[in-house]
Protein backbone atom coordinates (compact mmCIF):
# COMPACT_ATOMS: atom_id res chain seq x y z
CA UNK A 1 0.00 0.00 0.00
CA UNK A 2 2.61 2.53 0.81
CA UNK A 3 4.51 1.48 -2.59
CA UNK A 4 1.34 2.57 -4.08
CA UNK A 5 0.06 5.48 -3.03
CA UNK A 6 4.18 6.89 -3.30
CA UNK A 7 3.72 5.87 -7.00
CA UNK A 8 0.20 8.03 -7.47
CA UNK A 9 1.52 10.66 -5.23
CA UNK A 10 4.82 10.90 -7.97
CA UNK A 11 2.35 10.89 -10.58
CA UNK A 12 0.26 13.88 -9.31
CA UNK A 13 3.06 15.75 -9.30
CA UNK A 14 4.18 15.14 -12.30
CA UNK A 15 0.78 16.27 -14.14
CA UNK A 16 0.30 18.96 -11.87
CA UNK A 17 4.25 20.12 -13.22
CA UNK A 18 3.29 19.06 -17.23
CA UNK A 19 -0.02 21.43 -16.54
CA UNK A 20 1.90 24.15 -15.40
CA UNK A 21 4.23 24.03 -18.29
CA UNK A 22 1.74 24.25 -20.63
CA UNK A 23 0.09 27.24 -18.94
CA UNK A 24 3.43 28.88 -19.12
CA UNK A 25 3.93 28.27 -22.51
CA UNK A 26 0.76 29.68 -23.67
CA UNK A 27 0.91 32.71 -21.55
CA UNK A 28 4.34 33.74 -22.90
CA UNK A 29 2.56 33.01 -26.52
CA UNK A 30 -0.49 35.21 -26.01
CA UNK A 31 1.98 37.91 -24.49
CA UNK A 32 4.33 37.75 -27.61
CA UNK A 33 1.50 38.13 -29.65
CA UNK A 34 0.29 41.39 -27.73
CA UNK A 35 3.48 42.30 -27.67
CA UNK A 36 4.17 42.18 -31.00
CA UNK A 37 0.64 43.78 -32.48
CA UNK A 38 1.25 46.44 -30.27
CA UNK A 39 4.08 47.36 -31.59
CA UNK A 40 3.33 46.44 -35.21
CA UNK A 41 1.87 50.26 -36.15
CA UNK A 42 -1.41 49.68 -38.07
CA UNK A 43 -1.43 50.83 -42.12
CA UNK A 44 -2.94 53.84 -42.26
CA UNK A 45 -5.68 53.92 -44.62
CA UNK A 46 -8.61 56.17 -46.02
CA UNK A 47 -12.17 54.68 -47.93
CA UNK A 48 -12.83 57.04 -51.26
CA UNK A 49 -15.64 56.79 -53.17
CA UNK A 50 -16.07 58.04 -55.94
CA UNK A 51 -18.93 57.86 -59.76
CA UNK A 52 -19.71 58.90 -63.37
CA UNK A 53 -22.78 59.00 -65.10
CA UNK A 54 -23.56 58.97 -68.51
CA UNK A 55 -27.40 59.06 -70.48
CA UNK A 56 -28.37 57.10 -73.28
CA UNK A 57 -31.40 57.65 -75.45
CA UNK A 58 -33.06 54.58 -74.96
CA UNK A 59 -32.65 52.54 -79.15
CA UNK A 60 -35.15 49.60 -78.89
CA UNK A 61 -38.72 48.84 -78.50
CA UNK A 62 -40.30 46.23 -76.77
CA UNK A 63 -44.11 45.47 -76.74
CA UNK A 64 -45.91 43.11 -75.41
CA UNK A 65 -49.71 41.93 -77.16
CA UNK A 66 -52.57 39.91 -75.99
CA UNK A 67 -55.35 37.71 -77.54
CA UNK A 68 -58.19 37.16 -74.89
CA UNK A 69 -61.10 35.16 -75.65
CA UNK A 70 -64.61 34.15 -73.23
CA UNK A 71 -66.80 31.20 -74.38
CA UNK A 72 -68.88 28.70 -72.87
CA UNK A 73 -67.13 26.40 -74.42
CA UNK A 74 -63.54 26.29 -73.91
CA UNK A 75 -62.64 24.17 -77.12
CA UNK A 76 -64.19 27.29 -78.89
CA UNK A 77 -62.17 29.94 -77.38
CA UNK A 78 -59.13 28.11 -77.91
CA UNK A 79 -59.74 28.07 -81.69
CA UNK A 80 -60.93 32.05 -81.74
CA UNK A 81 -57.67 32.65 -79.53
CA UNK A 82 -55.35 30.32 -82.00
CA UNK A 83 -56.67 32.06 -85.46
CA UNK A 84 -56.41 35.48 -84.06
CA UNK A 85 -51.96 34.96 -83.02
CA UNK A 86 -52.31 33.11 -86.12
CA UNK A 87 -53.22 36.24 -88.00
CA UNK A 88 -51.17 38.75 -86.02
CA UNK A 89 -47.97 36.67 -86.05
CA UNK A 90 -48.46 36.97 -90.12
CA UNK A 91 -49.03 40.46 -90.23
CA UNK A 92 -45.60 41.49 -88.11
CA UNK A 93 -43.40 39.31 -89.99
CA UNK A 94 -44.80 41.16 -92.94
CA UNK A 95 -43.06 44.47 -91.06
CA UNK A 96 -38.94 44.24 -91.70
CA UNK A 97 -36.77 45.20 -88.74
CA UNK A 98 -39.47 43.47 -85.75
CA UNK A 99 -38.62 40.42 -83.75
CA UNK A 100 -41.92 39.05 -82.86
CA UNK A 101 -42.30 35.62 -80.53
CA UNK A 102 -45.20 33.93 -78.39
CA UNK A 103 -45.58 34.37 -75.37
CA UNK A 104 -47.91 32.74 -72.51
CA UNK A 105 -50.62 30.76 -73.18
CA UNK A 106 -53.42 30.13 -70.44
CA UNK A 107 -56.98 28.64 -70.26
CA UNK A 108 -58.88 29.22 -66.98
CA UNK A 109 -62.79 28.59 -66.20
CA UNK A 110 -64.36 32.00 -64.78
CA UNK A 111 -67.78 31.25 -62.48
CA UNK A 112 -69.16 34.00 -60.74
CA UNK A 113 -72.81 33.80 -58.78
CA UNK A 114 -75.49 34.48 -60.90
CA UNK A 115 -73.84 34.02 -64.12
CA UNK A 116 -73.41 30.66 -66.46
CA UNK A 117 -69.65 28.84 -66.11
CA UNK A 118 -67.37 30.45 -68.79
CA UNK A 119 -63.95 29.95 -70.00
CA UNK A 120 -61.33 32.41 -70.82
CA UNK A 121 -58.56 31.58 -72.98
CA UNK A 122 -55.40 34.26 -73.46
CA UNK A 123 -52.17 34.02 -75.35
CA UNK A 124 -49.01 36.96 -76.03
CA UNK A 125 -47.16 37.79 -78.58
CA UNK A 126 -44.02 40.13 -77.71
CA UNK A 127 -42.94 42.77 -80.27
CA UNK A 128 -38.93 43.68 -80.67
CA UNK A 129 -37.30 46.73 -82.68
CA UNK A 130 -35.46 49.76 -82.99
CA UNK A 131 -37.81 51.13 -85.20
CA UNK A 132 -40.07 53.15 -82.89
CA UNK A 133 -42.29 54.19 -85.72
CA UNK A 134 -42.72 50.88 -86.96
CA UNK A 135 -43.62 49.14 -84.17
CA UNK A 136 -46.36 52.10 -83.18
CA UNK A 137 -47.73 51.79 -86.14
CA UNK A 138 -48.11 47.72 -86.36
CA UNK A 139 -49.60 48.12 -82.60
CA UNK A 140 -52.75 50.18 -84.00
CA UNK A 141 -53.22 47.32 -86.88
CA UNK A 142 -53.14 44.71 -84.53
CA UNK A 143 -55.30 46.21 -81.83
CA UNK A 144 -58.07 47.25 -85.09
CA UNK A 145 -57.77 44.98 -87.15
CA UNK A 146 -56.97 41.40 -85.03
CA UNK A 147 -58.27 42.81 -81.81
CA UNK A 148 -55.35 41.92 -79.90
CA UNK A 149 -54.89 43.80 -76.45
CA UNK A 150 -51.65 45.98 -75.58
CA UNK A 151 -50.38 45.04 -71.83
CA UNK A 152 -47.23 47.12 -72.14
CA UNK A 153 -44.33 48.66 -73.42
CA UNK A 154 -40.34 48.96 -72.81
CA UNK A 155 -37.37 51.11 -73.31
CA UNK A 156 -34.46 49.97 -73.17
CA UNK A 157 -30.76 50.72 -74.70
CA UNK A 158 -28.45 47.63 -76.29
CA UNK A 159 -26.34 45.93 -75.10
CA UNK A 160 -23.83 47.25 -77.48
CA UNK A 161 -24.91 50.77 -76.38
CA UNK A 162 -24.57 50.14 -72.50
CA UNK A 163 -21.28 48.44 -72.86
CA UNK A 164 -19.74 51.56 -74.44
CA UNK A 165 -21.36 53.74 -72.26
CA UNK A 166 -20.35 51.86 -68.93
CA UNK A 167 -16.44 51.41 -70.35
CA UNK A 168 -16.39 54.95 -70.89
CA UNK A 169 -17.90 55.90 -67.22
CA UNK A 170 -15.71 53.75 -65.42
CA UNK A 171 -12.47 55.61 -67.03
CA UNK A 172 -14.10 58.42 -65.82
CA UNK A 173 -14.90 57.15 -62.35
CA UNK A 174 -11.04 55.97 -61.71
CA UNK A 175 -9.80 59.09 -62.46
CA UNK A 176 -11.75 60.87 -60.06
CA UNK A 177 -11.12 58.33 -57.66
CA UNK A 178 -7.17 58.62 -57.78
CA UNK A 179 -7.70 62.52 -57.69
CA UNK A 180 -10.44 62.32 -54.64
CA UNK A 181 -7.93 59.63 -53.51
CA UNK A 182 -4.76 62.22 -53.66
CA UNK A 183 -7.03 65.14 -52.11
CA UNK A 184 -7.40 63.09 -49.17
CA UNK A 185 -4.33 61.70 -48.94
CA UNK A 186 -2.90 65.57 -48.71
CA UNK A 187 -5.52 66.67 -46.63
CA UNK A 188 -4.45 64.12 -43.94
CA UNK A 189 -0.47 64.82 -44.07
CA UNK A 190 0.90 62.24 -46.22
CA UNK A 191 2.64 62.87 -49.10
CA UNK A 192 1.63 60.06 -50.86
CA UNK A 193 -0.65 57.19 -51.45
CA UNK A 194 -1.07 53.55 -53.20
CA UNK A 195 -4.42 51.72 -53.64
CA UNK A 196 -5.49 49.05 -52.23
CA UNK A 197 -8.74 47.04 -52.31
CA UNK A 198 -10.98 48.95 -55.34
CA UNK A 199 -14.16 47.39 -56.37
CA UNK A 200 -16.07 48.77 -59.76
CA UNK A 201 -19.84 48.06 -60.12
CA UNK A 202 -22.09 49.09 -62.92
CA UNK A 203 -25.85 50.34 -63.55
CA UNK A 204 -28.20 51.68 -64.82
CA UNK A 205 -32.40 52.41 -65.55
CA UNK A 206 -34.84 54.20 -67.51
CA UNK A 207 -35.94 57.43 -67.50
CA UNK A 208 -39.28 58.22 -69.63
CA UNK A 209 -38.44 61.93 -70.63
CA UNK A 210 -37.38 62.13 -74.14
CA UNK A 211 -40.36 61.87 -76.97
CA UNK A 212 -39.36 59.72 -80.17
CA UNK A 213 -40.98 59.46 -83.46
CA UNK A 214 -44.67 58.49 -83.87
CA UNK A 215 -46.17 56.73 -86.51
CA UNK A 216 -48.57 59.83 -87.43
CA UNK A 217 -49.54 58.98 -91.14
CA UNK A 218 -48.55 55.08 -91.11
CA UNK A 219 -52.36 53.63 -90.87
CA UNK A 220 -55.29 55.34 -91.35
CA UNK A 221 -57.91 53.96 -88.80
CA UNK A 222 -57.61 54.23 -84.90
CA UNK A 223 -55.67 56.52 -84.02
CA UNK A 224 -51.22 56.13 -83.82
CA UNK A 225 -49.63 54.78 -80.60
CA UNK A 226 -47.74 57.57 -79.06
CA UNK A 227 -44.41 56.12 -78.01
CA UNK A 228 -42.14 57.69 -74.97
CA UNK A 229 -39.30 56.15 -75.44
CA UNK A 230 -37.33 58.01 -72.98
CA UNK A 231 -33.36 57.51 -71.56
CA UNK A 232 -31.39 55.24 -69.61
CA UNK A 233 -28.90 56.84 -66.92
CA UNK A 234 -25.82 54.70 -66.55
CA UNK A 235 -24.16 54.70 -63.38
CA UNK A 236 -20.33 53.50 -62.66
CA UNK A 237 -19.35 53.82 -58.61
CA UNK A 238 -15.63 53.10 -57.49
CA UNK A 239 -15.28 52.62 -54.23
CA UNK A 240 -11.50 52.10 -52.58
CA UNK A 241 -8.88 52.00 -50.02
CA UNK A 242 -5.91 54.14 -50.81
CA UNK A 243 -3.44 53.33 -48.50
CA UNK A 244 -1.46 56.13 -47.23
CA UNK A 245 2.30 56.44 -47.33
CA UNK A 246 4.65 58.75 -45.30
CA UNK A 247 7.57 59.83 -46.89
CA UNK A 248 10.68 57.99 -46.85
CA UNK A 249 13.84 58.92 -45.22
CA UNK A 250 16.89 59.86 -47.31
CA UNK A 251 19.00 56.49 -47.93
CA UNK A 252 22.84 56.40 -47.37
CA UNK A 253 25.22 58.11 -50.03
Amino acid sequence: MQSFAAFMTRALRVRIAATAVVALAALALASGTRAQSHHMPDVPTVTVTASASATLPNDRVQAWMRAEVENANPATAAAQVNATVARALARVRGVAGIKVATTGYSTHQIAEKGKPTRWRVTQGISLDSGDFSAVAALIGRLQDEDGLLLSGMQFSVTDEARAKAEDAATQQALRAWQERAQAAARGLGFPSWRPGRVTVQAGGRGMPVMRAAMAADAYAGAPPVAVEAGTTDITVIVTGDAVLEAARPPGPR
